[in-house]
């Protein structure tokens, strides 16, 4: 089960008590205080781990907790310290004070490590507190209580491209013929309901992470559809994709527009991100009117580009791409228009080269 968002308690263990004695042996009179301090509490700890991929492991947990610091003994013995609670997450994973929306983490590489809460400290046995006004303190302290804080754990996605596109225009399709993923296809909308991530292999040495997003509708980012609860997740990504469906009952422009505005309106900042755009099912599109479809979208969204034929595509597809002739890139513009099938195949292996050159650019 993919979750990507839960509410837990976790609490940092209690310092265990010092202890109140005192020294007895054969051949000592009067040994006087020896009691030992409480062990410190467990310490409650995060780390990444890049073995998990969702926070189920929290799922139908309310509240974790780090053992307590056991009491002091006698013979100055300090009492044993509490286990520390270590929570695995996965990559990406934000952890919020859910009280106050005050983000505490942001742990992202793989095997780092983090205190969160301290456990409380043991308290001083009674050997502490002789003095020459009293030689012998019954007197110890008890252990300071641990720390509990509820806390809101979110993961987003770690990915280099993420897919953005209405249901069912083919991002399930793209990213299961261009990498290792094999999301769940089927021709009606809302097939994928959680994002799905693939590794797409670039030649023999070079890759990139892509995300497969489930699709966005208009509204999304009022919480309309599967939107909001998915946006997120490419917040972390490099670069988007926009994926217009070429055989859609909806406009190619209208499409398009719906796309950036809710993305400009979840996160202005991502809406300003790298970006191409991939036309799909050009497998469905009649041959000779092909090109008139792309001229017409390419005008609805004032996009002016020369033809190329760097990436090896055949000689009869259409390939768009910014004039960077001076090293202008213009990030209100996509990068590439790129007309693509996923069916049959079409533009696939230069779709993967065009990405790899945008992620790339400006690092």
């Amino acid at each position: 089960m993919f979750i990507d968002k839960v509410i837990i308690s976790i609490s940092s263990g209690k310092g265990g008590r010092g202890c109140s004695s005192f020294r007895s042996e054969k051949g000592v009179v009067n040994g006087g205080p020896d009691g030992g301090d409480g062990g410190k509490g467990g310490d409650v700890f995060f780390v990444v781990d890049n073995n998990t991929d969702t926070l189920s492991w929290y799922k139908g947990r309310h509240a974790v907790k780090a053992m307590n610091g056991q009491p002091g003994m006698g013979s100055r013995m300090t009492g044993k310290t509490g286990e520390h609670l270590i929570l695995k997450v996965p990559p990406g994973t934000q952890v919020f004070d859910d009280e106050t929306g005050e983000l505490l983490l942001d742990l992202l590489e793989e095997g780092e490590k983090t205190t969160l809460l301290e456990g409380g400290k043991g308290g001083m046995g009674n050997f502490h507190f002789r003095n020459s006004r009293n030689q012998a303190p019954t007197y110890c302290q008890p252990g300071l209580a641990g720390v509990q804080k509820s806390i809101r754990l979110e993961l987003k996605l770690i990915a280099d491209v993420g897919l953005v596109g209405y249901p069912n225009v083919g991002k399930s399709t793209l990213i299961s013929v261009c990498s290792n993923a094999t999301p769940q296809i089927a021709n009606y909308e809302f097939t994928t309901l959680t994002p799905k991530l693939g590794v797409v292999e670039v030649g023999e040495y070079n890759s990139f992470v892509m995300a497969d997003i489930p699709g966005i509708i208009d509204g999304a980012s009022d919480g309309r559809g599967l939107g909001l609860e998915f946006l997120r997740h490419i917040e972390r990504t490099d670069t988007l994709l926009y994926m217009v469906d070429m055989a859609n009952y909806r406009d190619m422009v209208s499409q398009y527009n719906v796309l950036k505005e809710e993305i400009n309106k979840f996160s202005p900042e991502l809406g300003s991100r790298k970006f191409a755009i991939a036309l799909t099912k050009i497998d469905a599109i009649d041959p000779d009117e092909l090109n008139d479809k792309i001229k017409e979208f390419m005008d609805g969204i004032s996009f002016e580009a020369t033809d190329t034929n760097n990436y090896g595509f055949d000689k009869e597809s259409s390939f768009y791409i910014q004039d960077l002739t001076y090293g202008n890139f213009n990030k209100d513009l996509p990068y590439f228009i790129l007309p693509i099938s996923s069916a049959t195949h079409k533009n696939i292996d230069s779709l993967k080269y065009v990405l790899y050159d945008l992620l790339k650019m400006n690092k």
